[in-house]
């Protein structure tokens, strides 16, 4: 065969191989053009949602906690409540107040003196009183009778009379009301007399006969006393009895003062009786 022939021939071949690869290249451009055009035809991977990521695909094992022994709580101690030691324990045990079996007819808030055992009794009903230790008039200086409070004081002033001043000349003319105060924490006057239930800043005295004839407590019973006592109050002073050295000191605490005599065999308000010559003083110290 000769060369033009071969030539005709490899031609007629190659026509077909280009025309495949011509039809390839149109398919291959009309599938992209598709896929371009139909994007709903395509389907997304839908993503895994919070839940999905953090939850395990498959169930974890938590191994429990091992907890050490703690040692037992210590107990925190508890304070013990503390008890009120009686206001007059200052004075002899037998003075301090307290509540008293006291058969009286007089109105609850009456005052009674006792001034032969030196207590002071305040009626509370017909069976009972609070009872007080208390300091007296000394000998000369005592007096009964019946007088009323006529007027309260705190932290009282104190002018001693000018019988005392001549008596006692280094005595003070004047004393405010305070600690140092003969008078005390609180004073009750009585009626239109000198006398007073007051005080002491010497509670040393109480149980003993060393007044000008007012009737001192400490100041822990004389506060005690003054919130309870109302101005207007009865005040009954019973006579002391005979002094006789022979019999000594007065009756212990188990004493128990009879009800004060009645009205009518009393001494009025205005007539209280002094057991001296001397006219009515105050209290010094």
């Amino acid at each position: 065969m000769g060369k033009r022939a071969k030539r005709g021939k490899t031609a007629t071949l190659a026509v077909p191989v280009a025309g495949r690869v011509a039809i390839g290249a149109v398919a291959a451009a009309a599938l992209g053009y598709g896929l371009l055009s139909h994007p709903a035809n395509v389907q997304s991977i839908p993503k895994p949602s919070v839940h999905q990521v953090l939850a395990p695909s498959a169930p974890a094992h938590v191994a429990t906690p091992v907890l050490a022994s703690a040692p037992p709580p210590v107990p925190i101690p508890v304070p013990k409540p503390q008890v009120e030691t009686p206001k007059a324990a200052e004075g002899p045990g037998r003075f301090v107040r307290h509540v008293v079996d006291y058969v009286s007819h007089q109105t609850p808030g009456t005052v009674v003196i006792d001034t032969g055992n030196t207590f002071l009794y305040l009626v509370l009903n017909d069976q009972q009183a609070m009872r007080y230790g208390i300091g007296v008039g000394r000998a000369g200086f005592a007096w009964s009778g019946e007088q009323t409070v006529a007027r309260k004081t705190e932290w009282p002033d104190w002018r001693p009379p000018a019988d005392m001043l001549s008596r006692q000349p280094y005595l003070p003319r004047f004393m405010a009301g305070g600690p140092g105060n003969p008078l005390g924490a609180r004073a009750m006057y009585l009626g239109e007399t000198e006398y007073r239930i007051h005080g002491t800043n010497k509670p040393d005295t109480i149980g003993k006969r060393v007044s000008s004839g007012c009737i001192r407590l400490t100041n822990e019973d004389v506060t005690d006393l003054y919130e309870r006592v109302k101005v207007g109050a009865k005040v009954i002073v019973l006579p002391a009895p005979a002094a006789n050295p022979s019999q000594g000191a007065p009756p212990d605490a188990a004493f128990r003062s009879p009800d004060p005599a009645p009205s009518s065999n009393r001494p009025p308000a205005t007539n209280a009786q002094v057991q001296s010559s001397r006219p009515k003083m105050a209290e010094a110290e």
